[in-house]
């Protein structure tokens, strides 16, 4: 299920992205909220609906990581608004601060749409889960957990990486019951 060509991003249009992310964080720290976009200054690409989650790194650790699983605004807008949200609206860590910008790294994930996976079984389950390409959302009842492709990089092992996916879903690591629901998305990932 990779993404049709039509939708990837040029080297152009994600530096643009890119900029537009760092500026979104910079307007926040100096007026307390996101920059404000205007469609008609962007690409035509920057006014598609598509979701994105932006991932902010500080000396190599997480810093914030906030985006939305469905397309539900343009593609500008999302990357501006969730920059400013992973800066400062990120439940896990404190607003950023200004001395904390110069060394910030921006990553840009874009995602593809979801599809459902069918499974009988969580031996079914990880065997159709593809390490490194499949970012998953997983699903049982009013808990909801995604990991984006990205994480593959730190948990290799598809058994840890689902484990994990409960965990932050609000699940134990060995939860298992046939209410569960997992789709399968791809993102276009990006950075500085």
């Amino acid at each position: 299920m990779p993404s049709a060509d039509s939708d990837l991003l040029d080297t152009s249009q994600r530096r643009t992205l890119l900029t537009l992310a760092r500026q979104s964080i910079e307007h926040g720290l100096s007026r307390g909220c996101p920059i404000p976009v205007d469609l008609s200054d962007y690409p035509a690409a920057m006014g598609e609906l598509r979701a994105a989650f932006v991932t902010l790194h500080r000396q190599g650790a997480l810093r914030g990581c906030i985006g939305h699983l469905e397309a539900i605004q343009p593609l500008a807008l999302d990357v501006a608004e969730n920059a400013f949200a992973a800066a400062f609206r990120d439940p896990r860590f404190p607003p950023l601060t200004p001395p904390e910008l110069s060394d910030l790294d921006i990553e840009i994930s874009v995602l593809g749409p979801s599809q459902p996976l069918s499974f009988a079984s969580e031996e079914e389950l990880l065997n159709m889960i593809q390490p490194g390409l499949d970012g998953l959302i997983l699903e049982e009842g009013g808990a909801r957990g995604t990991f984006l492709p990205t994480v593959w990089e730190s948990l290799p092992d598809r058994r840890d990486f689902l484990r994990h996916l409960k965990q932050k879903a609000g699940l134990r690591p060995d939860h298992w019951s046939h209410d569960i629901r997992v789709r399968r998305y791809r993102t276009q990932s990006f950075s500085e």
